[in-house]
């Protein structure tokens, strides 16, 4: 009789590995080789395996019932690789359906609706030393470039690449830019393009429409075989309503909700994640990503919708949907060491980033979408009226310390008709790019993580569309060059600079210097980790001034590390050539002060290397010595 416990713990909703058990699995029986297929699907009367293999003939494919509880099984001899299949399901409502396998390792392109079989055991990913080194980079610098693998670049024909195919042409751009990490959009099957796969049916199949999944395996093994790590977009919260899918799969509400909560706010079905089979369904599909193609991490979309009914904190706290979120985050620590587990998570929703012995959700990052929305509101707005909103850009660190945050400014930012990046920054043609420019100092400098969208690093005037590519022949322009110029500089100090990065979630390491000056709209602060301490700088308005003096906390040189206004950035090139020496008493609560100029909408960052200190400090007597010695005894 053959072990069907597996079906105990995916009913129990701990079933991690359930990719292992169901779907479609290579094996043999009575000597012959073929294809195992297995499907849960608790209410079903009857179900047949219908493919290219049988003529596509339910009477050829009927399945047996292995377990009382709704677990279907039927070996398949002479099955073979990409052939075609689908359950033949005569639901608890009296109906024949045809539906892809849930556990399907392949699915046809958008909307032809048949999976296809395909044997990711033989799956393989030179990459161990890169794997032996990863971890969640808490204490690394992390600069993530988020991206479309169908809009990122196509061939001169116009037709897309494949997995294996953009590897080679994403990969020297990402390294010659300085990002250590890349997000790609969701890539489990899809059927609809226009979802940007946000919208997914196949949560364990590769998304073919550019390439199979040993072409993914390709482009992984090509990242981390020049340390670059891999995020994949998630979707837990709904999925694609088409009638081949998830939905009613045996007549019943396997994977949804039966009541109200059934029909998310996107015309989607979300997922019912209170129901065991349908965790275990979820964190299995993590997993499977995890361990078959070595994915660095995830980022969980829609996290609010989670953590709240429909993602109305009115409407109270889904307890089943949290606990889910707290099982799928445990799992992951306790099994799969490095992988990171990113929120994207609009509520107030407190201890996102905190353990369960803090009743926290267990994520190791959360999107700060609060900063994101109060800076570019800030950004886009006149000058003469930043004073009026200067807590804008200061309020994010109030609660910066209460969770591990990443700084995004990501594809949502650059759709239906919000204007891209650039195009939301205040003013004329000029103005525009050195606001951009400012902002993006301004990211890099703030402490957390980062996160940019393919496009906004060469300041593209056009919004994101999924079936155009991003327009890098705007990079014929100065100002577009000079923003890519920037952000490549910003990656490679941002990496360089300990002061950036290292314990960046600990409060010691930033503090304000001026954060109060509304009428000049000119903040400061410093960012500060062993020798390495640096002033930054940031000028809101056109106004342009000369000899600027800053309060500091060293006394000695500085040095100026970046300055926005650089011809190379498309700028003026009016910045501080030479070093910055500390004259009189200090100001703005600094021992020291500096005298500086600070062009139009300016960012600067000035470096201060504290060894000078010990360069600088008079040797002590030998009376001196000996008079310290006496103290201490």
């Amino acid at each position: 009789m053959p072990d069907f416990s597996f079906l105990d713990q995916y009913l129990e909703g701990h079933l991690p590995e359930a990719y292992k058990y169901l779907g479609v699995h290579k094996g043999k029986m009575n000597g012959r080789d073929g294809y195992f297929f297995r499907v849960y699907a608790p209410m079903a009367k009857d179900i047949s395996v219908i493919g290219d293999f049988n003529d596509w003939k339910p009477e050829k494919g009927r399945m047996q019932k292995m377990d009382y509880r709704g677990l279907y099984e039927l070996f398949v001899p002479g099955a073979k690789e990409f052939q075609r299949y689908k359950f033949h399901i005569l639901g608890c409502d009296g109906y024949w359906k045809d539906k892809q396998d849930p556990f399907a390792f392949l699915d046809q392109v958008r909307e032809d609706g048949c999976s296809e079989i395909f044997d990711y055991s033989k799956i393989s990913i030179d990459d161990s030393s890169f794997i032996k080194m990863r971890d969640r980079n808490f204490d690394k610098p992390m600069s993530i470039f988020e991206f479309h693998m169908g809009t990122f670049k196509r061939k001169p024909d116009g037709s897309e690449y494949s997995y294996a195919e953009l590897a080679d042409i994403l990969i020297p751009y990402i390294k010659d830019m300085g990002y250590t990490h890349v997000e790609a959009l969701p890539i489990m099957a899809y059927p609809n393009d226009k979802s940007w796969g946000y919208q997914a049916l196949g949560y364990f199949a590769i998304d073919q429409r550019w390439g199979k999944p040993d072409d993914f395996a390709v482009f992984v093994e090509k990242l981390h075989k020049n340390g670059i790590g891999i995020i994949l977009d998630f979707v837990p919260v709904h999925f694609a309503l088409d009638s081949f899918g998830l939905e009613r799969f045996d007549g019943s509400c396997v994977f949804e909700y039966s009541n109200d909560h059934e029909f998310s706010q996107w015309g989607t079905k979300n997922f019912d994640l209170g129901k065991d089979p349908v965790r275990s369904f979820l964190i299995s599909s993590v997993f499977y990503y995890a361990q078959v193609f070595h994915v660095d991490g995830f980022r969980f979309d829609a996290v609010s919708n989670i953590i709240y009914w429909d993602g109305n904190s009115d409407l109270g706290v889904n307890t089943g949907a949290v606990e889910f979120v707290k099982r799928v985050n445990g799992y992951v620590h306790s099994l799969l060491p490095g992988v990171m587990m990113i929120a994207e998570d609009s509520s107030a929703y407190g201890h996102v980033t905190k353990g369960g012995f803090d009743e926290g959700l267990g994520f190791d990052y959360k999107w700060d979408l609060g900063w994101m929305n109060d800076t570019l509101k800030y950004y886009s707005k006149d000058p003469i009226y930043r004073k009026y909103i200067h807590n804008s850009l200061t309020f994010s660190m109030a609660y910066f310390y209460s969770e591990n945050f990443i700084l995004p400014l990501s594809h949502d930012e650059v759709v239906h008709m919000k204007g891209s990046i650039v195009n939301k920054m205040f003013g004329s043609y000029e103005n525009k790019f050195a606001n951009v420019r400012n902002l993006y100092a301004y990211q890099f400098a703030h402490p957390g993580k980062k996160l940019n969208f393919m496009g906004n690093e060469i300041a593209s005037f056009d919004e994101w569309k999924e079936w155009q590519p991003i327009a890098f022949e705007v990079l014929n322009y100065p100002k577009h060059k000079g923003v890519q110029n920037l952000i490549r500089d910003l990656n490679n100090i941002y990496i360089r600079y300990k002061a950036f990065y290292n314990e960046e979630y600990n409060p010691i390491h930033f503090s304000w210097i001026m954060a109060d000056n509304a009428d000049q709209s000119v903040y400061v602060f410093k960012r500060e980790s062993g020798d390495e301490c640096i002033i930054c700088i940031f000028n809101m308005t056109p106004n342009f001034y000369w000899d600027y003096e800053v309060g500091v906390p060293y006394d000695g040189v500085y040095e100026e590390i970046l300055n926005t206004d650089k011809a190379c950035y498309g700028g003026w090139n009016q910045f501080n050539e030479n070093p910055i020496h500390t004259h009189g008493k200090g100001i703005h609560n600094q021992n020291h002060k500096i005298a500086l100029k600070i062009p139009s909408f300016g960012a600067i960052y000035l470096l201060y290397d504290k060894k000078q200190l010990e360069k600088t400090k008079p040797s002590l007597t030998k009376d001196e010595e000996e008079g310290q010695e006496e103290t201490r005894a």
